[in-house]
């Protein structure tokens, strides 16, 4: 089941699980879409992959026992632990390569 983080890894942002503007890459790693647009550029920081949107979790149950009651978003906040030239020199050397080709 995918965890549903609590923040934006980055900027810190909170973002709930019916969030719109959660972004997720294949680790889970969350940030929100100003940070992937205009500072990550589609590259996670952690581990070089592309974004998506973080897939919004029903709040009440279509089908007994699935659902946000039942399986809630983790309150375990993140953060990077890469400084921002770090973050930069791998979001400059990653960003023009297509995410399925990194």
């Amino acid at each position: 089941m995918l965890e549903l983080r609590p923040n934006c890894e980055m900027c810190d942002k909170d973002l709930p699980p019916q969030a719109m503007d959660a972004r997720i890459c294949s680790y889970e790693c969350t940030f929100c879409a100003a940070c992937v647009d205009e500072v990550l550029q589609n590259v996670c920081p952690n581990c070089a992959g592309g974004f998506v949107p973080r897939p919004i979790r029903p709040l009440q149950d279509r089908r007994a026992g699935v659902s946000l009651l039942h399986q809630p978003a983790s309150a375990k906040r993140r953060s990077l632990k890469y400084s921002l030239e770090d973050i930069a020199r791998q979001t400059d050397a990653t960003k023009d390569i297509a995410p399925q080709d990194r």
